[in-house]
């Protein structure tokens, strides 16, 4: 799946956290952001967000299909987290629209 294809995705399930926004980081990948106010999912990397997910395309892959726990990939470095991390832990609920 490519990052477009992705947010196509996300945007069809309404897949962010309502009233916050969530920027998802994939590194060299760039970014997407998850904005619950507008209710909208777009490659916008520069607007500000109240927590970022910093995470490789690879395991992101690997979340979204169930196959890597968020809860994991956060405790062995594989994904971090910087703001609210009430929001973060919300996005169980939007990986969960992905599948």
């Amino acid at each position: 799946m490519t990052k477009q294809e992705l947010v196509t995705k996300m945007q069809e399930a309404q897949a962010f956290v309502p009233g916050k926004k969530v920027r998802l980081h994939f590194g060299d990948e760039g970014a997407i952001l998850l904005d619950g106010q507008a209710s909208q999912v777009t490659e916008d990397a520069d607007s500000p967000a109240d927590t970022t997910l910093k995470v490789s395309w690879a395991d992101w892959e690997s979340m979204a299909a169930g196959q890597l726990d968020g809860m994991t990939a956060f405790m062995t470095g594989k994904l971090k987290v910087e703001g609210d991390m009430s929001n973060a832990m919300q996005l169980q609920g939007v990986l969960a629209k992905l599948r």
